[in-house]
């Protein structure tokens, strides 16, 4: 399933740390960002359920959008 989400992540740096967080919480699921669009928007695509409570970190904010 696709899952996508609004994020603060709009630096490269903030990218980095992102990139590295996700490794460890979603260790089988393939993700980008494309800091391009207004919503620096996060796609998930995982066979497990994924919602912002999963995601809640120090890293970056994330609103899941429908």
């Amino acid at each position: 399933m696709i899952y996508v989400f609004k994020t603060s992540v709009d630096t490269d740096s903030k990218l980095e740390l992102a990139n590295t967080l996700l490794q460890e919480l979603l260790p089988n699921a393939l993700w980008n960002f494309d800091l391009e669009d207004c919503d620096n928007i996060l796609r998930i695509d995982s066979e497990n359920e994924i919602n912002e409570t999963a995601l809640k970190n120090e890293v970056f904010d994330c609103i899941e959008l429908e």
